[in-house]
């Protein structure tokens, strides 16, 4: 059983055989949250993951179904961080995940400077918003936007989590693709893995998921377009498979 508040409900997340609790009015993932949990890179058996903007830790459980490493989720909110919290309960991962309340910029002090494997993060994709987006739904709005956080402060703060040799993957959108390589690069994470995310064949890519490792050496690699729908509309075959498991 899990107590929810409000107009919580509790989703599957299929692919992994998980449940999360989302709300519509705080917070619900989205499938660049899935895109990040399948793009970056996780050691199986050794070593520690860090995942910041956490929201209601969706890719600390998606991540879990992929590596048995100790996962730590950071969240400012602490409403999310409540769903977060009875999330991992709920689906019996507390032995692996738990979540840090507080502002991503103080967690190298918390966890450790230069100590874990893999950061992942989701950042606020949206430099300033309107009085009118923030008076609406503060919860929403801090999600979307660098009210609390910027990108900088992203990417900086991963780069102190990290090991030499660690590796940091973000998503978000192509239009931030020369801020993410800028900053990247000015906090020593040399960018490797780059890939872009089309709505479908034909249309502009509206996603780019990035990985860099601390330190390394100037290499970056181009992967194939990932494309969300067919011609048809539906689900390609590698997000249907992302999203439930499904390869048929």
């Amino acid at each position: 059983m899990v107590d929810l508040t409000g107009d919580e409900r509790l989703d599957y997340l299929l692919a992994e055989d998980l449940r999360i609790i989302q709300s519509p009015s705080v917070f619900s993932f989205s499938l660049d949250a899935v895109l990040l949990a399948r793009f970056a890179y996780v050691p199986k058996k050794k070593g520690s993951i860090i995942d910041l903007c956490s929201g209601n830790g969706v890719v600390p459980l998606l991540l879990s179904s992929r590596t048995d490493v100790p996962i730590t989720g950071v969240e400012i909110q602490e409403r999310l961080h409540d769903m977060a919290e009875r999330s991992i309960a709920y689906n019996q991962l507390n032995h692996q995940i738990r979540m840090i309340h507080g502002d991503l910029k103080d967690s190298p002090s918390l966890l450790g400077f230069e100590k874990h494997n893999v950061v992942t993060c989701n950042p606020p994709y949206f430099i300033t918003p309107s009085n009118r987006e923030i008076n609406m739904n503060e919860h929403l709005a801090i999600a979307r936007h660098e009210i609390l956080c910027t990108l900088e402060d992203c990417i900086r703060t991963s780069s102190q989590l990290l090991k030499q040799g660690g590796k940091a993957a973000f998503v978000h959108r192509p239009g931030r693709l020369l801020d993410l390589v800028t900053l990247m690069r000015k906090y020593r994470l040399e960018p490797k893995r780059l890939r872009f995310v089309y709505p479908k064949p034909g249309k502009e890519a509206n996603t780019v998921l990035i990985e860099g490792i601390k330190d390394g050496a100037s290499d970056m690699k181009i992967l194939p377009p990932l494309y969300v729908y067919d011609e048809a509309g539906e689900y390609t075959e590698e997000v249907r498979e992302m999203l439930y498991g499904d390869k048929q």
